[in-house]
C-alpha cells in the first residue's frame, strides 16, 4: 500500500524534505503561492491556498492523506494554526519542522519587538539607513516611518511600492554569502537591519555582516505556533518516519505518544 504524505512547504527544507521522503510514500509539497517562480521540485506540487483549516482539512479526507508535515516558514504561524486544526478535524497525524532560531552572542546589537509595526517604530524619529530584509507582504508598515531611507529586498517585486521619498529596491533569492552581505551594508551605508528570526544558515550572512560592522538589528520575535511534535531538521524529522514508519502515522496523533 502506497502511503500518502503532504507536505506545506515554502522553505528549502520542505523541498529537501520531499525529495527524501519520496522513496518511502506519495509525496506532495503544497506551496502558498506568494513566489512568483518558486524553485523547481521534484515531486508534484499543490499551489495556492486550500481555504483554511475547513479547506485543507477537506482536502486530507478527499485525498485519503496519511500524514502532514508542516514544513512551512517559522513565520507562517496563520498557515500552522490551520494546519493543526486540519489534522484534528480530519484525524490525520502531523508533525512540523522547525528550523531552530538565532541566537544573539557578543557582539550582537539586537532590538528585540514583537511585530513588524513594532519594527518601524523600533527605528525612531530621526532618519536612518534601513536595510529591511523581509518578505514583499511585510514591508508596507514602514510606510509610518516615512523619514528614512529604504533597501528593500525581496524574492519577487515589491508592488505597490512604498509611499515613503527615499527608498531602494533589490530582487534576489537566497543563499546570501557572509563576505556579498557586508559589501552590501557597507556599499549603502546602512546603519540598521531590520530582520525576523527565520534561522538557518541561507539568510544568516546579514546577521553575522551586521555583527561584525557593529550595526543595529531590529530582530522580529518569532510568533507563538501550535504545539506539535516536531524536529528541528530535515534529517531528524526524516528519522522519525524511517524509525516509525508512515504505518505508525495512520493512527491519531494523541495516541503515538511521540
Amino acid at each position: 500500500m502506497t502511503h500518502r504524505i503532504l507536505i506545506l512547504g515554502g522553505t528549502t527544507e520542505a523541498r529537501q524534505l520531499a525529495g527524501k521522503l519520496a522513496a518511502r510514500a506519495s509525496v506532495t509539497l503544497s506551496l502558498a503561492g506568494r513566489t512568483e517562480s518558486p524553485v523547481a521540485q521534484g515531486v508534484p506540487v499543490r499551489s495556492g491556498g486550500f481555504g483554511g483549516a475547513d479547506g485543507l482539512a477537506a482536502y486530507l479526507t478527499e485525498t485519503a492523506t496519511d500524514l502532514l508535515i508542516d514544513a512551512t516558514h517559522p513565520y507562517a504561524a496563520q498557515i500552522s494554526a490551520n494546519a493543526a486544526q486540519a489534522a484534528r478535524m480530519a484525524g490525520v497525524p502531523i508533525l512540523a519542522l522547525r528550523r531552530p532560531g538565532w541566537e544573539p552572542v557578543e557582539g550582537d546589537r539586537w532590538t528585540l519587538v514583537g511585530t513588524v509595526g513594532d519594527a518601524a517604530q523600533a527605528l525612531g524619529p530621526a532618519p536612518r539607513r534601513v536595510f529591511l530584509a523581509l518578505g514583499r507582504q511585510e514591508v508596507a508598515a514602514f510606510e509610518a516611518a516615512p523619514q528614512h531611507h529604504y533597501l528593500i529586498r525581496s524574492v519577487d517585486p515589491v508592488e505597490p511600492k512604498l509611499a515613503v521619498p527615499d527608498a531602494e529596491y533589490l530582487l534576489a533569492r537566497g543563499p546570501f554569502r557572509d563576505a556579498e552581505e557586508r559589501a552590501l551594508l557597507e556599499r549603502h551605508r546602512i546603519d540598521v537591519v531590520v530582520s525576523k528570526n527565520s534561522g538557518g544558515e541561507a539568510t544568516f550572512g546579514k546577521i553575522a555582516s551586521a555583527r561584525a560592522l557593529g550595526i543595529e538589528v531590529v530582530m522580529i520575535r518569532r510568533p507563538d505556533l501550535p504545539d506539535v511534535p516536531s524536529a528541528e531538521t530535515v534529517e531528524a524529522l526524516a528519522a522519525i518516519v524511517d524509525r516509525f514508519g508512515v504505518d505508525h502515522f495512520v493512527r491519531p496523533v494523541d495516541e503515538r505518544g511521540v
